[in-house]
């Protein structure tokens, strides 16, 4: 049987003061109580000014569940490495047609297929016709 989670809350703080700053909301907040299959949300903004790649921590949550005496503890998912203000390699020319024939290739191969035999169909045949007019004697 689930339960109700009570005194819940989250701490974020893995967002270093030297590279984040924080716009708008708080990085760590609290629920008296979150239900069963309820859905919470939570948001904050942050503005960086330096150029890194930043790896964050786990966010923290802790609650309490009335089968328990001992708080309870849980993490978040970790964030993959951020890349923050980073410079965008250029693709070259080649990376560019590579990129294109993995996304088009299969398209542009059948519509030149039917292009070709729209032709062949549409194009009569050159010896065919040079045959048709000799005369047999």
């Amino acid at each position: 049987m689930s339960r109700s989670a009570y005194d819940v809350s989250l701490t974020d703080d893995g967002w270093s003061p030297e590279i984040f700053k924080i716009i708008s909301g708080n990085t760590s907040t609290s629920w008296e109580r979150l239900d069963v299959g309820a859905v919470l949300s939570h948001s904050f903004e942050l503005e960086s000014n330096v150029k890194t790649v930043f790896y964050s921590t786990p966010a923290v949550i802790t609650f309490r569940v009335p089968t328990k005496a001992a708080l309870q503890e849980a993490y978040s998912t970790s964030l993959l490495p951020l890349e923050i203000l980073s410079d965008k390699p250029k693709a070259s020319a080649l990376h560019l047609a590579k990129r294109m024939l993995g996304n088009y290739g299969s398209l542009v191969s059948v519509i030149s297929i039917m292009i070709l035999f729209v032709y062949m169909v549409a194009t009569p045949s050159k010896s065919g016709s040079a045959k048709g007019s000799k005369k047999k004697r």
